[in-house]
C-alpha cells in the first residue's frame, strides 16, 4: 500500500507540472478556453482517482457522474433547445439559471461550478492532492478570465457557483457521500455456509467486503439499484458435473494455459485502485480520447460526459446491489478448497462478493453509452495506459472493449464467465435508463 502511495503521487506530481505547463499561455478565444477548463478539470479528476484511497470504482464512478452532470447543467441552461436533467435525474430539482438577457462566458461558468465540485468531491485527497487542486484552480482561472470583461467574468462566476452548491446539495442525500473507513464497515456479519463470499485477503481491514451498502444509493436515470436486477448465478455445488463446478475448472483450466494476449489483457483491464483510475475510470479515459477525435464541441462533451458518468455510477449501484444480494464465493476460495489447495490467480481477487462482474457490468453500460451516441462501429484505439507503459489496444467497436474486458476477468482468475456474460447484459440494461435521458437533438 505504501508502495502505491508513493507511485500515485509521484504521478500526481508530474501531472501538475505537465498540465501547469501546457497552461502557461492562455487562448484568448471561447472555444479554445472553454475546452480547456473542461478537459483539464477531467485529466485532474482521473489523476486524483489514483491519489485518493478511499477512491474505489463505486466510488470514482460516482464523482465522474457529478462533475459530468455539473458540466451539462453549467452549459445547457445557456443553450437554446437544451433540457435540464432536472426531473429525469432522481432528486435532482431545478438548478439555477443565467439571467435571461445578460451575458454569460462558458469557461468562467464552468470554472466556477467544476472546481466547485471537484474541491468537495476530493476534500479527503492528500496534501500533493490538494495542492493541485489549487495549483490547477488559479491556473484555470488565469485561462478563463482572458479577454472576458470583468463583469461577465463576475456574473458567470456567480452563476457558476449558485450551480455548483446546488449540485453538492443534490450530491449530499445520495447515501455515498461520507466513506469512511476506505469504504470497508466496521461491523459486519459474514453469511455462513460455503457458497458465500469469505475474505480472499490477510489484510486486517479486507476482512470485511467494500462497500456493502453500495447498491442502496439514489441512482441517476434509473429507478432504482434493483432495476436491473440479475437471475441467481449457477447454483453451488461442488460436484464434478455441476454446473457450478464446471465454471470453476473453466476459470482454474484457462489460467494453467493462458497465452501471451490472454495475459496481456487480463494485465490491460485490470485498472487497480491507486495505481490505475480505475475501471469507471478507464471508460471515461476512452470517451475523452473519442471526444479528442472527433474534435467534438462544447455541447457534444458536456452531453458525453453527463451520459458516461450517470451510466458508469448507476451501473456500480445495480452490480452492487445483486453482489449482496447473492454474496457468492470468488474462485480463489473455491478452487483452492475443492480443486487446487496451491492454485493463485494472476490478479490480485477484490475485496467483495464476485456475481455479477462489476468490469462486465459498468464496461455493458459504458459500450452502450458510448454506441448510442457515436455508433455501433467506432473503431478506436484505447490509449489509457499509455503511461503506464502497457501497449494501446485496438477496438472495433465499444462493444468489442467491452466484452474484452469482461473476459479478462476470467483470464485474471476472479470472475466465472455467469457473471461475466450476465453483467454484460445487467450494463446493457442499465444503459438503456441514461439512453432515455433528453438532453438535445443530435445531427
Amino acid at each position: 500500500m505504501r508502495i502505491a502511495f508513493r507511485a500515485a503521487a509521484c504521478r500526481l506530481i508530474l501531472a501538475i507540472a505537465t498540465v501547469t505547463a501546457a497552461l502557461a499561455a492562455p487562448a484568448q478565444s471561447a472555444e479554445p478556453r472553454n475546452l480547456e477548463v473542461l478537459g483539464t478539470w477531467y485529466r485532474l479528476a482521473l489523476e486524483l482517482v489514483r491519489h485518493t484511497p478511499t477512491y474505489s470504482p463505486p466510488v470514482a464512478s460516482r464523482a465522474f457522474a457529478y462533475l459530468g452532470v455539473t458540466a451539462y447543467e453549467t452549459v445547457a441552461s445557456g443553450r437554446d433547445g437544451f433540457a435540464t436533467l432536472a426531473g429525469q435525474l432522481n432528486g435532482l430539482t431545478p438548478p439555477p439559471v443565467r439571467e435571461p438577457g445578460r451575458d454569460y462566458d462558458d469557461a468562467m461558468a464552468l470554472q466556477a461550478s467544476v472546481s466547485l465540485l471537484m474541491e468537495s468531491l476530493f476534500a479527503n485527497t492528500g496534501p500533493t492532492g490538494q495542492r493541485a487542486i489549487d495549483a490547477i484552480a488559479r491556473k484555470l482561472d488565469a485561462v478563463a478570465r482572458a479577454g472576458v470583461d470583468p463583469d461577465i467574468a463576475d456574473r458567470s462566476t456567480a452563476y457558476g457557483q449558485a450551480l455548483g452548491e446546488h449540485m453538492l446539495a443534490w450530491a449530499a442525500q445520495d447515501g455515498g457521500a461520507v466513506v469512511e473507513n476506505m469504504g470497508f464497515p466496521f461491523r459486519y456479519e459474514l453469511k455462513p455456509g460455503p457458497e458465500h463470499w469469505v475474505p480472499t485477503s490477510t489484510i486486517g481491514q479486507q476482512q470485511v467486503p467494500l462497500l456493502p451498502d453500495w447498491g442502496r444509493n439514489r441512482t441517476f436515470a434509473m429507478p432504482d439499484g434493483a432495476t436491473c436486477g440479475l437471475p441467481p448465478p449457477p447454483a453451488y455445488s461442488e460436484e464434478p458435473g455441476s454446473s457450478f463446478f464446471i465454471e470453476a475448472r473453466e476459470v482454474y483450466d484457462v489460467s494453467l494455459s493462458l497465452t501471451e494476449d490472454q495475459e496481456a489483457i487480463a494485465r490491460f483491464w485490470s485498472d487497480d485502485p491507486m495505481l490505475t483510475p480505475t475501471p469507471p475510470g478507464h471508460w471515461l479515459a476512452i470517451a475523452l480520447q473519442v471526444l479528442g477525435e472527433k474534435e467534438a464541441t462544447l455541447e457534444m462533451r458536456v452531453d458525453t460526459l453527463a451520459r458516461i458518468g450517470i451510466g458508469l455510477a448507476d451501473a456500480f449501484i445495480g452490480c452492487w446491489h445483486d453482489k449482496y444480494k447473492y454474496d457468492l464465493v470468488r474462485p480463489l476460495t473455491y478452487i483452492r478448497r475443492v480443486i487446487d489447495p496451491a492454485w493463485q490467480a494472476i490478479l490480485i481477487t477484490p475485496p467483495f462478493p464476485e456475481y455479477p462482474s462489476g468490469h462486465s457490468t459498468q464496461s455493458g453500460a459504458a459500450a452502450e453509452v458510448l454506441t448510442n451516441l457515436f455508433g455501433a462501429d467506432y473503431a478506436f484505439e484505447d490509449r489509457t495506459h499509455d503511461d503506464d507503459g502497457l501497449p494501446a489496444r485496438k477496438f472495433d467497436s465499444f462493444w468489442h472493449a467491452a466484452e474484452e474486458a469482461g473476459i479478462s476477468r476470467l483470464y485474471g482468475g476472479i470472475h466465472y464467465r455467469a457473471a461475466i456474460e450476465l453483467g454484460l447484459d445487467q450494463g446493457k440494461c442499465i444503459a438503456a435508463h441514461t439512453n432515455a435521458l433528453v438532453t438535445r437533438a443530435r445531427p
